[in-house]
């Protein structure tokens, strides 16, 4: 196997037993850059110094020192803050913005011993769940390029999937790591609220957003998610990783059946429950649950996330920093770098957040969707109190053809599965559970198991023992 497709626990093993260097690494997943990124623009920028982060990871390893990831070289979507990188957030408004902090991410893979090799495209501002709403192009899926990788950090799929990286991290709002995992082949992980410090990266729905790994298996998941998680003092809304009591293990798997009555792909259908039967198998016991307010998740979530989206954007305003168009006065200052700084999603939602938001419709819509968002984590709550994880495939469908979802009320309905984790908190995993065939090409497909407040050790464990079997 060439050394830019092994997972990370094989690539520290083989690092630690001298059969490799991290510099056979990095150049394995730069000649994989070399062949495929004018292709899948995966990347926005490879940074120049690889190798020499190589040769200093090799040095460290020859005097002694250890880590977890000491060596291993790491994909980084476009809104994770890297002290002297650019991180555009894939938007003209930012796109020549440099970045005076780590966030604290980067700061704990740093401390690991981490390689970057350099920051991944993504819809802009996170905004989207294709990589089609990029301000500097669509990233293609490496399974059929005529394909998108799934959204919003779709690069950091791409740029794994294709071995450009070992592994990588994307930021999850409402999917966007688990979607480009599902449509990828890739296992994703959105972790619970707060168990990630969100200091130093880019926001766009400050009650909804995580930063998570994408990796080759669902061991490399675990392994990357120890290392970033933790409370942290910069960020009020991060927890301890004693906040929520230990579950305890029931073996039983719950099925909401009334979401997937409609709008799922017959074939991705047929697979998911093929997993159910395979979970069976492994001694699981499959029962229904009832989420009732599931079915309200999308309505509660374009509401509330374009009002959080609105008020955090706000800040771009020609003035501070990032892109700065001069008028004749104030307001011309502002419309002439918003018009031109943002694209249409963003400009989209920019409405949408303000109107919901707004004094004649505050309560009519944002109070009555927090309310709405409340009863919903309630359910969940009670669906996971006698069960160790909610399963249902992760998309209704696999890659779509990039263009085929240009509405966007198409592309919002494949959130379906997704959404809710991002509403209530609770940690949820992407696995691949097989592939279905798309115009002569077999494309891969998820499932997504969500688990309780702070459980992602019992994630882990399905996890692992559904990808053995």
């Amino acid at each position: 196997m060439s050394n830019n497709l092994l997972s990370i626990t094989e690539a520290v093993q083989k690092l630690e037993a001298n059969e490799i260097s991290s510099l056979d690494l990095v150049r394995a997943c730069k000649a994989a850059v070399d062949e495929k990124n004018s292709t899948l623009n995966a990347y926005l920028e490879v940074f120049e110094d690889i190798e020499e982060q190589a040769k200093a990871a090799d040095e460290r390893r020859a005097n002694g020192e250890r880590g977890a990831l000491l060596g291993v070289p790491l994909a980084l979507k476009d809104n994770i803050l890297v002290n002297g990188r650019r991180a555009s957030a894939a938007s003209k408004i930012l796109e020549n913005y440099v970045a005076t902090y780590d966030s604290t991410v980067v700061k704990k893979l740093k401390e690991a011993g981490a390689i970057f090799m350099g920051r991944t495209n993504m819809d802009e501002f996170a905004m989207g769940g294709s990589t089609e709403n990029s301000a500097f192009g669509v990233t293609r899926n490496p399974h059929d390029p005529t394909r998108v990788p799934g959204g919003s950090s779709g690069g950091s799929a791409a740029a794994l999937a294709s071995g450009m990286a070992l592994g990588a991290f994307g930021t999850d709002t409402g999917g966007s790591i688990r979607e480009p995992a599902s449509f990828c082949g890739l296992v994703g992980l959105k972790p619970t609220y707060g168990a990630v410090s969100r200091f130093g990266i880019i926001a766009l729905g400050s009650s909804l957003d995580q930063v998570g790994p994408f990796a080759r298996s669902v061991a490399d998941a675990e392994l990357l998610f120890k290392v970033i998680r933790g409370q942290d003092p910069l960020d009020s809304t991060s927890i301890t990783e004693t906040t929520h009591p230990k579950v305890q293990e029931t073996r039983r798997i719950g099925v909401p059946r009334a979401l997937l009555k409609e709008g799922v792909d017959a074939d991705v259908l047929a697979r998911f429950e093929e997993s159910l039967k395979k979970l069976e198998h492994l001694g699981y016991t499959i029962v229904d649950v009832e989420i009732p307010s599931a079915a309200l998740a999308l309505a509660i979530y374009y509401i509330i996330m374009p009002a959080e989206a609105s008020t955090n954007l706000a800040r771009f305003d020609g003035v501070r920093y990032g892109l700065s168009h001069k008028g004749e006065n104030l307001f011309d200052d502002y419309a002439k770098t918003r018009g031109s700084g943002f694209g249409p999603e963003p400009r989209r939602r920019i409405m949408l957040g303000t109107y919901v938001l707004s004094a004649g419709y505050y309560d009519a819509y944002y109070g009555k969707a927090t309310a709405a968002r409340a009863q919903l984590t309630r359910e969940m709550v009670a669906a996971l109190s006698g069960c160790d994880a909610v399963v249902t495939p992760t998309a209704p469908c696999p890659a779509t053809v990039i263009g085929e979802k240009s509405d966007p009320l198409s592309m919002y309905l494949m959130d379906i599965f997704t959404v809710t984790a991002n509403l209530t908190g609770n940690p949820a995993l992407s696995v691949p559970m097989g592939t279905v065939m798309r115009e002569g090409t077999q494309l891969p497909v998820g499932i997504q198991f969500t688990a309780a407040h702070g459980n992602e050790a019992g994630l882990f464990a399905i996890g692992k023992t559904f990808e053995a079997a």
